[in-house]
């Protein structure tokens, strides 16, 4: 028995040596009764623009694999408790691999790891969880992108000025790196956040919120928002206020959509953006490479661009994909 016990020991030190290059959470599934994978995806809420447009590049990408069948999407409705009853369900379903954006890392960090001890596959898309017990996560570099935006904002503003800050959910890791990226870079250079509060990702917040900011009256320079659905909130109601031209807003997401951000810089609405890309073709590569039992990254950064109108329609053309997923 004792050689047995540390030939286990043996094997978990093993599993916890390799997880960075092939991820020992999962032992390698085997296809259903129809001869399919079938994998669940956990979205944390189909209503921002942004994850329409994931969802849509996800399915394309799963639909050029014969041998993989993707489960209707689920939508949490940024809701972390409905999610994470949503991924037990898959768990419970017996999945062959599982994708996750989670809403919040604390919340979904526990059912997480239920998949992994179900030793299921696990991809993290985009948002963090607090658990190493997964296979790859695959997301941008948002302090990075936070202090690009400062960065922006600093070249706005050589003067110094006033900023107000459209925030994601505050417990979500995106929105914490993005905001600790722009205030790093705005230290030192005379620029004030004069307000700053959570609008939940959501354009409708988003107009509210700087409804309210702007009847105080207060000079507003610049708005910074943590993506372009809020940044274009924040323009509508700049707009109603007779203001347009006058307060420059940065954002964040870049969607070649014709409601999103690239277009945006392009007509004028933002002073700039940044390409935040989707992950999904990334995400479904790295599955298939699981489902076959292959090695792959525990952590893939995807890069960022600074969208300017100067650039906007190279861009465009370059993550344009309306002709193969609509939108």
């Amino acid at each position: 028995m004792p050689s047995l016990r540390r030939f286990a020991l043996t094997a978990a030190a093993l599993c916890t040596t390799a997880v960075a290059a092939a991820g020992c959470a999962s032992d390698a599934p085997s296809p259903s009764d129809g001869g399919k994978f079938v994998i669940g995806y956990s979205q944390s809420n189909n209503a921002e623009p942004y994850r329409a447009q994931l969802n849509l590049q996800l399915q394309y990408f799963m639909k050029q694999h014969s041998d993989v069948e993707l489960l209707p999407i689920t939508d949490a409705h940024q809701d972390s408790a409905t999610q994470v009853s949503q991924v037990q369900a898959f768990i419970q379903q017996k999945v062959n691999a599982l994708i996750v954006s989670p809403n919040e890392p604390a919340p979904l960090t526990a059912a997480v790891q239920q998949a992994c001890d179900a030793k299921i596959p696990v991809i993290i898309l985009d948002r963090s969880v607090n658990t190493e017990c997964y296979d790859s996560f695959i997301g941008g570099d948002n302090y990075v992108i936070g202090k690009l935006a400062g960065e922006a904002a600093v070249q706005a503003l050589p003067n110094g000025g006033n900023v107000v800050e459209l925030r994601g959910i505050l417990s979500s890791q995106p929105q914490i790196d993005r905001d600790k990226g722009f205030r790093d870079a705005i230290a030192g250079k005379n620029i004030t956040i004069i307000e700053d509060q959570e609008a939940k990702w959501l354009k409708a917040n988003a107009t509210t919120v700087m409804q309210q900011w702007l009847s105080k009256g207060d000079k507003i320079d610049l708005v910074y928002a943590h993506n372009d659905d809020m940044a274009l909130g924040a323009q509508l109601a700049i707009q109603g206020a007779g203001k347009a031209g006058a307060i420059q807003i940065i954002g964040v997401d870049g969607l070649a959509i014709p409601s999103g951000g690239i277009r945006a810089v392009q007509n004028g609405q933002l002073l700039t953006t940044f390409v935040y890309p989707t992950g999904a073709e990334q995400a479904v590569d790295t599955l298939v490479k699981l489902l076959h039992k292959q090695s792959v990254e525990k952590k893939q950064v995807l890069s960022t661009t600074r969208v300017t109108p100067e650039n906007a329609a190279q861009i465009y053309q370059q993550y344009d994909m309306s002709g193969k997923v609509g939108g």
